[in-house]
């Protein structure tokens, strides 16, 4: 079979910080994969490194999608390939229609123009799948939505584009229970209208209750440090993450704190020092030094 997407030993950094360190994931056709792991791993720089946010710069490895690198590729050429993310926060657009937003990006997306009575008949059918009542179309971009309403619009968005990889990041969160089970519904109509793959980034195990997981993945301080199949998502589900830790990450984090603490003590130390200092004249401060106070 051959693979949808190949990431090879990829590293990214932000702001000149390092994120992500040496990712390797394979998805093939088709395939749902879960990236599960404790806040601040690394789970969502990784959707938007897939998705090419210029934030984000990648400092070794490379992207393939499709056989094709797109390493080096802006976010709109990757949207063109079929490559679709959904936000854990979705943006709100004033000026601009649901309908027309959707419209613009699928047109953008195909290349070439979209007839109206059919998009606004397939439009109405994936809205009647989320649940959602028509009036939204109209309405300007995930303003004044609720937090699943604005859920749904991220769906309703895959639904209609189809892509060939969909990273959907958080998407179950601030859900209640019936909300999931309605996005994991348009999810799953996603998958078996077009047989696209998905990399579902998650804290929860709800929304996946009815997706059949291939493989599941954990991230740690920026590192995979665990793959395995569907079963791992229960695991970890009852378990906890800990266990899945190699211990040279755990002692990386260990040195990180320490060295933080006696960063923050010595701040601390100037700051005392600072503040004895002032007011005094320059012989008082020679003396105080002579002297071993300061």
């Amino acid at each position: 079979m051959a693979e949808l997407l190949k990431i090879e030993n990829l590293s990214t950094d932000i702001n000149g910080k390092s994120i992500l360190k040496d990712i390797n994931l394979t998805v093939n056709p088709g395939e749902t994969h879960v990236l599960m792991g404790p806040n601040g791993a690394g789970k969502s720089t990784l959707g938007y490194t897939l998705m090419g946010s210029p934030e984000y710069e990648v400092t070794s490895g490379k992207i393939i999608f499709d056989g094709e690198d797109i390493t080096g590729e802006s976010a709109d050429a990757r949207a063109k390939k079929g490559i679709f993310l959904s936000f854990q926060e979705p943006l709100e657009v004033p000026g601009i229609s649901l309908e027309s937003f959707i419209r613009s990006s699928l047109t953008q997306v195909t290349g070439t123009k979209i007839k109206l009575f059919a998009f606004k008949k397939e439009l109405e059918k994936c809205m009647d799948i989320l649940n959602m009542n028509h009036s939204y179309a109209e309405r300007d971009l995930n303003v004044g939505f609720s937090g699943g309403e604005k859920k749904k619009s991220e769906i309703l968005q895959l639904l209609m584009l189809k892509p060939k990889l969909a990273v959907l990041d958080e998407t179950d969160s601030g859900l209640d229970v019936d909300a999931v089970r309605t996005v994991s519904k348009g999810i799953q109509e996603y998958q078996k209208a077009t047989g696209g793959s998905l990399l579902i980034i998650t804290h929860s195990t709800r929304i996946l209750e009815s997706l059949n997981v291939d493989k599941a993945h954990i991230m740690v301080k920026g590192h995979l440090v665990y793959t395995g199949d569907g079963s791992l998502v229960q695991k970890i589900n009852e378990e906890g993450f800990e266990q899945f830790i190699p211990q040279e990450v755990k002692d990386a984090e260990r040195k990180e704190k320490l060295a933080a603490a006696a960063k923050n003590a010595m701040d601390a130390v100037k700051a005392s020092a600072a503040r004895e200092l002032e007011g005094m004249s320059m012989e008082q401060v020679k003396a105080e030094i002579k002297g071993g106070r300061i």
